[in-house]
């Protein structure tokens, strides 16, 4: 899953904000859609990714395709930010997060108690920003949520225990500990990621199977990992270890395009991040994703966009603007 590692190092996963939940019996709470969270956890444009850990206790988590019932050391998460309901029951008028989240962001992880008092069950929810763009290629093929035991096996037994420690550390306000809890929320998702990849049926297509395809695996790796680079199709081939026929047919199954169009789309994915993360001139970013000139750079960003890159940037400027004044 070499793929994978390369392409989470550039978008670059950022925890927004935790929460440390006690909910007693009978509770529930709404989440909507991460899109109307997003404005409250960050002033920059994002994709949310949601996650509950449940730590002690029982709950059930209801969404568009039904229901699915939590036992202590469950992870479910939610790669779309799909709106839905965690509840002790399914009767009870749901409290709703986005109503609660202003106060929550303030309290840090201080403990979060909702409920009438009953049985406990005891979460920690995780919201991880990426950007849209980057993020699309991978997290497209993934269902509307992941759930895995993260008490399994003894790596994630250690990671739900550091976690645990860490969030109580910062709810005390230890130096440090949100810091640590931000990196170990990161570290929770790339383990769903490779275990979700791990246990995907074999016939299974889309990114992460192409990623977990130790040929088509080795590619994709290589085209992350050195975007920019002037790659020909019998190089790539070379590097997966196949034949260029073999490669493109095998490529275009996982990924439903042939490899040097993915290429392509990545990089003008990385121009625009760049356009609007950065103040490099549209020349220099043409160069550092692998364009011979700004012109062709231009003409690329244009079909892909239907803009061309400096008054692209102009306007997710002004959009930036527009969302932080409506927030603030």
């Amino acid at each position: 899953m070499d793929a994978l590692s390369e392409i989470l190092r550039v978008i670059k996963l950022e925890s927004a904000i935790y929460l440390n939940g006690e909910f007693s019996a009978p509770w529930g709470v709404s989440s909507p859609h991460s899109s109307v969270l997003a404005p409250l956890l960050s002033e920059r444009p994002g994709h949310v990714i949601i996650y509950h850990l449940l730590c002690e206790g029982r709950a059930t988590v209801e969404h568009a395709d039904g229901r699915v019932n939590l036992e202590a050391g469950d992870l479910i998460t939610f790669p779309h930010g799909d709106p839905h309901i965690v509840c002790s029951d399914s009767r009870v008028t749901p409290v709703n997060a986005q109503d609660d989240l202003p106060q929550v962001l303030e309290k840090k992880l201080e403990l979060w108690q909702v409920g009438g008092g009953g049985v406990c069950s005891r979460f920690i929810c995780g919201f991880l920003m990426c950007d849209p763009q980057l993020s699309e290629n991978f997290l497209g093929g993934l269902p509307r949520f992941i759930r895995i035991r993260i008490r399994s096996d003894e790596s994630g037994r250690w990671l739900e225990n550091t976690l645990r420690f860490s969030v109580t550390q910062a709810a005390d306000r230890e130096a440090g500990a949100g810091a640590v809890v931000a990196k170990l929320s990161e570290v929770l998702f790339c383990e769903t990621l490779r275990r979700y990849g791990r246990d995907l049926p074999r016939d299974q297509t889309g990114w992460l199977a192409g990623a977990r395809d130790p040929e088509i695996g080795k590619a994709l790796a290589a085209l992350h990992r050195r975007p920019a680079y002037p790659w020909t199709l019998a190089e790539l081939a070379h590097q997966a270890g196949l034949s260029r026929t073999v490669l493109a047919e095998r490529f275009r199954h996982f990924l439903g395009e042939p490899p040097m169009a993915y290429l392509t789309g990545w990089r003008l994915r990385l121009g625009a991040r760049a356009l609007t993360t950065t103040s490099q001139s549209v020349a220099q970013i043409a160069l550092d994703t692998g364009y011979e000139s700004e012109a062709a750079f231009n003409r690329a960003f244009k079909r892909e966009y239907d803009l061309p890159p400096a008054r692209y940037r102009k306007e997710q400027a002004m959009l930036r603007a527009s969302t932080v004044a409506a927030t603030s």
